[in-house]
């Protein structure tokens, strides 16, 4: 197949290296910044520029960008793109992204499906694409209703190919309430969390939970403020439960409540432990 990959940093790179080691199709690439498309082709990342004239020999088209940019492209090109071509985003939400491209797509006949790949780091760009990034990692598939069954297989298929070996289908309204708390909301509280002065004091005095806590902090600002306002109502949630947990734990520090501390820590361990329940079934 000729597979074309709009956007070329770290997820849409690292898919770009995948297809390269693992399967036998021909890769096309394209990004805003000319030498990172070079340094793909020079690299074999890619093995050509994926120009407005090839749009229309490609079979897959993975569209690795900010929300707002996929939908534009896809708006903007679908006139271009092979009959029965089929979509795929990598976008963190999916609700504004499905909701404008799965009519698009129906009235025009080509075939949208969402797509995430909860992999990732902590780093941003082309530099940091990795081919093993989606070893034994969780792709989420989110198809429009009443999408062919054969289809499903031959995307799980293919996702299959560049090292994902769990698979969950659901709906964009799903992905994004879990995606709020399993992705956003670590963000926002990693971000949150560095803010202490006494970070400043870290070194030398902290190990294996402050690395845990702050990893994500090193954020793109940009790509989480769109994710974040994309999704604002299903994480606004998510922050006000933090709150709320985090007050009580103030306030029994505040009246020296032993007690009350101690319950609040167990419940939490009792949450950890009932949650890591359902990830061993994976």
């Amino acid at each position: 197949m000729i597979i074309g990959i709009v956007g070329l940093g770290l997820i849409g790179g690292s898919v770009a290296k995948a297809i390269k080691h693992s399967t036998p199709h021909t890769v096309l690439g394209r990004d805003v910044l000319e030498p990172v498309l070079r340094k793909a082709i020079l690299l074999d990342a890619i093995d050509d520029s994926l120009t407005d004239e090839k749009l229309s020999i490609c079979d897959i088209i993975i569209i690795a960008t900010y929300p707002g940019i996929c939908i534009d492209f896809v708006k903007n090109n679908y006139q271009k793109f092979k009959k029965n071509v089929i979509i795929m985003d990598c976008c963190g939400i999916k609700q504004v992204v499905c909701d404008a491209l799965f009519p698009l797509a129906k009235e025009q006949g080509f075939t949208f499906i969402g797509a995430h790949p909860m992999a990732g780091l902590e780093y941003s760009g082309f530099d940091n694409a990795q081919r093993k990034l989606f070893n034994n990692a969780s792709i989420i598939l989110v198809p429009p209703q009443n999408t062919d069954l054969e289809l499903l297989h031959s995307i799980k298929q293919f996702w299959s190919n560049l090292g994902f070996t769990n698979f969950e289908i659901t709906t964009p309204e799903k992905h994004d309430r879990i995606i709020a708390y399993t992705s956003q909301l670590a963000h926002v509280v990693s971000s949150a969390f560095i803010k202490s002065p006494t970070a400043n004091e870290h070194a030398g005095f902290s190990a294996g939970s402050y690395k845990d806590m702050t990893r994500v902090a090193r954020l793109n600002e940009t790509m989480w403020t769109e994710l974040f306002l994309d999704n604002s109502e299903n994480l606004e949630k998510e922050v006000d439960t933090v709150i709320e947990n985090l007050i009580k734990y103030r306030d029994a520090l505040k009246a020296r409540d032993e007690t009350t501390l101690k319950e609040l820590l167990k419940e939490g361990r009792i949450c950890k432990e009932n949650a890591d329940k359902g990830e061993d079934r994976l």
